[in-house]
């Protein structure tokens, strides 16, 4: 519909994808170089509307909404200056008036008064004295430059990497600056105008002197870096400005996973947030960011999490984050051969020196970063029972020996028999076939087989960590217990010791929704589960019952103890302030749960109750209540109405508790205890958050309050969920949902250190990798890192290396459906690797060639699809397809064809390990390590030998 009203669309995509053929304009940027692109037209966007005219509505929603006023510390270097921590509160005298928390509170210089002051809405006002977490100015003027009232012009060294390899190099601007609080000070705003190279009158430093001239960042620098056009980049940034000055705010960058998947992913995003932060479009209907990856997050998100992970009889759960788990579970970590080093700008201190990322994944356990389970090299429940024969405190005794080093992080020794993972449960997921990244690395260290296709060398001793124990010999089969519960023999099923037959979309009951579209839907049961198939909840209900029956004899009732990360959300957010490291162990502070490491937490474990408290809502979903993004209710009536419309457990540990005796009494239990499908809910949400920010939001919900969604109600037909504080959009009046529209509009803060949309972070880490402020960072340079990858069999045969991408799957929904008679007919079934007409030639290969792809993870054998869409130098390989359709042996090692991730493996930045500070900490499904794949390369080669399936 936009369409047929005037929008206008430009595609940026490397290849000539299926949406390029609607774009008014085609921006074919190379892989991964979309960053630079942005970067560019940053540039146009901050000279055009910032610089040589003002846009007001573009300055006062910089000044009102993001950091750029901020006053950040210059640290003298050399002969200049590079930027440090953001100024605080407790840097200035009498701390600004702002004692409280002070170490978290940001300054601006007022323009009234030319003095520093102290805006509302930072995290340090988040959990300090209730009503003043909110973005009212109360007369402050946020000077977004110091250009007209600076003491100093400096020299500032800035980072760039589109040179010096991984680490690039510096470039030199420059900044006006004055003295507050004992330090040099210049602002967001300045400091970010020198790193786009935006020119500005008697400053100091190297500059472009025009778009045309190729310094970092001008349309004219993007050109060979990117392949557009660079008239044709400065002309859509500036269309999507005028845009959004013209329509306040209603330019929208809408994107899917593509940039999602390299190692500077982060970065990337970056670059693309800081178009529609400087354009004011964030927040606003019809404009600011639309992002397809993330649709796993729930509407009903309070009650999901209530069921789904047990917080209504215990908590906290034990939760890990997963990519560095299966990281150190499958080995990878002893095939490194960058270090987090690299990484580092020439400007940083040297603070990632001499560590490996598994060291650095060691420390965010030991500084409570990140969740790590298991935990210790003894058992939790055993480190209890020894506190309690000592008569001493549980957490004391913890700390204690952890100080002798008698006690250590199991992830120190991930090579130990005693921290294996010994039994892993696959529910609705294909981690050996589309989500495994290093898939041969998953099959030879995590399960043991003989057909894994490995060929990497391990890492040498001087690329070995320092922390982190490196056994001789690598563990191979670790896994004794693998178990799938699907309705498809996935590839994950293939090699498991145990396939649960799961029911179907149409044998089940369920809920369906995601935070793309405001319905929630039911899944209804057309025919029951055939033969033994069993519906999700029925199976895991069942396992519970025979686990039950196990523990009575084997485990009892045992206390635990649970090393708990620093939450975001929570007040956990302000542990370890000013953004330095500080390491217990090596002597740098004292270890105190929940401030320098882990929070230590004593459970009890009834797991001869397991059973019983599965199928009934616990009692601390009333007596603890629910706290989500900061928000927080008791749901005494919902647990009321449940026993009413559930029924109650009569006997045992659940007696008189409401019934989950179904998969519909838990779906009405989720939709009950959530605010985005309980109008009541959703208003006590908001006016707990009233308190904290000082300003009315219970409005928001009111008009629903007396609106309940009920499973029955959604069997009827889908129904549109309610604005709750869960989410940060406004559904309500007609409105579809927007994020960010009450931060915009109600001036609730975002969950961040300012409370502000960020273009700053000034974490050490953050700052010692260059990444302060947004820029561009180019693919890991496989070819440089890992050499010749090449089969080196003598035979002289014509090999090429290409880029290797792995897009999502045209011909299936992830790894589902590929094999479905229908699907396979609309192409040729099974794996395809996509080539360009050039590469083909070069190779003799034409369309439908078997062809062989590989390199030191592993080996691929597909057909080749010849396509003029795809650029020259690179390949595409549609991710999710399973091994077992149309895979055949491999030529070069005579096993069977990998599957798309066989050419991967888990690369992890160290910067997503920063844990304990403002928005930088971790929550389940939020915040923390990623893997990557898109910046693998692959070497190509025709298949000259008969092709064989056994």
């Amino acid at each position: 519909m936009a369409r047929y009203r005037g929008q206008k669309v430009v595609v940026v995509s490397p290849d000539y994808a299926e949406h390029t053929k609607f774009a008014d304009h085609w921006l074919p940027a190379e892989p991964g170089s979309d960053g630079a692109l942005a970067m560019a037209m940053g540039h146009v966007i901050l000279k055009e509307f910032y610089v040589d005219r003002q846009v007001p509505y573009f300055c006062d929603y910089a000044r009102r909404f993001t950091d750029l006023p901020l006053l950040v510390t210059l640290r003298e270097r050399e002969d200049g200056y590079v930027s440090g921590r953001l100024l605080r509160a407790s840097d200035l005298e009498s701390a600004g008036g702002e004692s409280e928390h002070a170490e978290w509170k940001p300054v601006v210089l007022d323009e009234a008064t030319g003095e520093p002051a102290v805006p509302r809405g930072s995290v340090g006002h988040r959990y300090g004295e209730p009503g003043r977490w909110n973005l009212r100015l109360d007369g402050i003027e946020p000077a977004l430059t110091l250009l007209d009232r600076a003491t100093q012009r400096l020299p500032v060294d800035l980072p760039r990497f589109d040179a010096g390899g991984e680490g690039g190099e510096a470039m030199r601007r420059g900044v006006t600056a004055l003295r507050l609080g004992g330090h040099l000070v210049t602002t967001v705003f300045d400091l970010l105008l020198a790193q786009y190279g935006v020119a500005r009158e008697g400053l100091p430093g190297r500059w472009p002197e025009g778009y045309d001239d190729p310094e970092p960042h001008t349309p004219a620098w993007q050109e060979p870096i990117t392949s557009v056009d660079r008239h044709l980049a400065a002309r859509v940034a500036r269309e999507f400005a005028r845009n959004a000055e013209v329509t306040r705010g209603r330019s929208m960058i809408a994107m899917g996973a593509g940039t999602n998947h390299w190692f500077h992913s982060d970065q990337t995003y970056r670059t693309f947030l800081s178009l529609v932060m400087l354009c004011g479009c964030e927040g606003v209907g019809g404009g600011g960011w639309a992002h397809y990856v993330g649709q796993e997050k729930v509407r009903p998100l309070s009650g999901w999490q209530t069921v789904a992970f047990a917080l209504d009889w215990t908590r906290p759960p034990r939760q890990q984050a997963g990519t560095p788990f299966f990281y150190l579970a499958t080995e990878q970590w002893r095939y490194e051969r960058l270090r987090p080093a690299d990484f580092a700008s020439p400007l940083g201190r040297g603070l990632l020196d001499g560590k490996h990322i598994a060291d650095v994944n060691a420390l965010g356990a030991r500084l409570g970063w990140l969740p790590s389970f298991p935990s210790f090299d003894r058992s939790s429940l055993d480190l209890v029972d020894e506190a309690e024969r000592a008569g001493r405190d549980v957490a004391e005794h913890v700390v204690g020996e952890l100080r002798s080093g008698r006690l250590r992080f199991a992830c120190e020794d991930p090579g130990s028999p005693e921290n294996w993972p010994r039994v892993l449960t696959v529910w609705r997921a294909n981690i050996l076939g589309s989500s495994g990244k290093g898939h041969e690395y998953f099959l030879k260290h995590l399960l043991g087989t003989t057909e894994n296709a490995v060929r990497a060398e391990e890492s040498p001793p001087e690329l070995r960590p320092s922390e982190v124990t490196w056994r001789e010999q690598a563990a191979d089969g670790k896994l004794d217990l693998l178990t799938t519960i699907d309705f498809r023999m996935t590839s994950n099923a293939l090699f498991s010791d145990v396939v649960l037959p799961a029911a179907t979309w149409y044998e089940k009951f369920d809920l369906s929704s995601t935070d793309l579209h405001p319905f929630v839907h039911t899944f209804n049961q057309a025919v029951p589960p055939p033969w033994e198939c069993k519906s999700d909840w029925d199976a895991f209900g069942r396992i519970a019952e025979r686990f039950s029956e196990l523990a009575e004899r084997h485990l009892g009732v045992r206390r635990d103890v649970i090393a708990a990360p620093l939450t975001h959300d929570t007040s956990d957010e302000i542990a370890q302030p000013l953004g330095e490291v500080r390491d217990w162990r090596a002597g740098e502070c004292e270890p105190v749960p929940g401030k320098t490491m882990p929070k230590l937490i004593v459970i009890e474990r009834d797991y001869p109750a397991v059973a019983q408290k599965w199928r009934a809502l616990g009692p601390l979903a009333e007596e603890l209540g629910t706290a989500v993004k900061g928000a927080s209710w008791k749901p005494v009536e919902e647990v009321a109405e449940l026993r009413a419309a559930n029924g109650t457990v009569r006997g045992g540990v659940a007696d008189s508790r409401p019934r989950l005796e179904t998969v519909q009494h838990a779906c009405e239990a989720i939709l009950m205890l959530s605010g985005t499908t309980n109008g009541r809910l959703a208003t006590e949400g908001f006016r707990a958050l009233e308190r904290t920010v000082g300003l009315p939001l219970a409005d928001l919900s009111a008009p629903r309050a007396g609106d309940r969604i009920s499973f029955h109600d959604a069997q009827v037909q889908p129904r549109t969920v309610m604005t709750s504080p869960e989410w940060s959009g406004i559904e309500a009046h007609g409105r579809r949902y927007s994020p960010f529209t009450i931060n915009v509009e109600r001036d609730k803060p975002w969950h961040t250190l300012s409370g502000r949309m960020q273009f700053y972070v000034d974490h050490a880490w953050m700052l010692e990798l260059g990444e302060g402020l947004p820029v561009f960072r180019p693919p890991l340079a496989q070819r440089a890192i890992f050499g010749d990858q090449g089969a080196r069999d003598g035979s002289g045969r014509r090999e090429l290396t290409l880029k290797y991408l792995t897009p999502h799957s045209k011909w299936s929904i992830h790894s589902e459906y590929q094999d479905n008679l229908h699907m396979l007919t609309l192409f040729r079934g099974g794996g395809m690797l996509w080539i360009s007409r050039e590469d083909a030639e070069a190779l003799g290969i034409k369309d439908n060639d078997w062809v062989e792809a590989f390199n030191r993870n592993g080996v691929v054998a597909a057909r080749a699809a010849v396509s003029h869409r795809i650029p020259q130098g690179t390949c595409l390989m549609y991710h999710a397809k399973d091994r077992h359709l149309n895979v055949p042996l491999t030529e070069l090692q005579g096993k069977r064809g990998g599957t798309d991730n066989s050419l991967t493996r888990i690369v992890m930045k160290p910067t997503h390990f920063i844990g304990g500070y403002g928005q930088l900490s971790y929550a389940f499904n939020y915040y923390g390590p990623t893997g990557s794949q898109r910046d693998e390369v692959t070497v190509l080669r025709k298949r000259e030998t008969d092709v064989r399936f056994q």
